[in-house]
């Protein structure tokens, strides 16, 4: 006979805010059946954990700083095995990022506006080898693509077109890093910093800092509003 501890569900949470993490681990532990064996604050953090815990469902936030949640997403499913179950869990349910979930074989979304019951659902539902996502978010995924979904498409595959080094770098460069920040964050040298960002304009068609910032906001791969001082001026 199993031990009760056996039948748990192990979590990983990832947010950039401690009070969210701390949040959900208290409502999802007093739903009984889920035990919260890790917490991330950036998407670089959830892939490191999720090697090391091997948890059986990892709940993902997008905007993450140094590697955003979908990349994050990315890296897990294809680097930890058995690779456990991704859920998004983010306050935007935008066709850009829901295209690239789809894409990605993650199998949940929820907006940051469910309750803790519906989320504690959500991870005993995709634990059970099921999906699960938002209501609204499901109505579109069923629909017919509209335009602002196919744009997001095309968004979709020019990302998939960079490696994961150049999904990185972008995001770091989009966030405001200078290429010598970005190189001691890396461990790699400024000249190959500044090879791989010409690389990413060459392959997206683009010629200055705005347009890697518009074109990762675009994309899903940062936020709107993290860049919009820089944009702005």
């Amino acid at each position: 006979m199993k031990s009760d501890s056996a039948k748990r569900i192990t979590v990983l949470l990832a947010d950039d805010h401690a009070i969210v993490r701390q949040g959900l681990r208290a409502l999802l532990e007093l739903e009984g059946g889920i035990d919260v064996v890790g917490e991330a604050a950036n998407g670089r953090e959830a892939v490191d954990l999720a090697r090391e815990l091997h948890p059986a469902v990892a709940v993902l936030d997008i905007a993450m700083p140094l590697l955003n949640g979908l990349e994050a997403a990315r890296r897990i499913l294809q680097e930890v095995q058995p690779p456990p179950k991704v859920l998004i869990l983010s306050a935007h349910g935008d066709d850009a990022y829901i295209e690239q979930v789809a894409a990605l074989g993650v199998v949940g979304y929820l907006v940051k506006q469910t309750s803790a019951h519906i989320l504690a659902t959500a991870i005993k539902e995709i634990h059970a080898g099921k999906v699960f996502f938002s209501p609204s978010i499901a109505n579109r995924l069923c629909s017919p693509p509209k335009e602002a979904s196919r744009r997001a498409g095309r968004a979709r595959k020019e990302v998939v077109k960079l490696t994961s080094r150049e999904q990185e770098i972008l995001q770091r460069v989009a966030e405001g890093a200078a290429n010598k920040e970005v190189a001691a964050d890396l461990g790699i040298s400024v000249k190959t910093v500044e090879k791989h960002r010409q690389s990413v304009m060459n392959k997206l068609g683009l010629h200055d800092t705005a347009g890697l910032v518009r074109y990762a906001i675009a994309a899903g791969v940062i936020e709107s509003s993290i860049q919009c001082t820089l944009l702005q001026s």
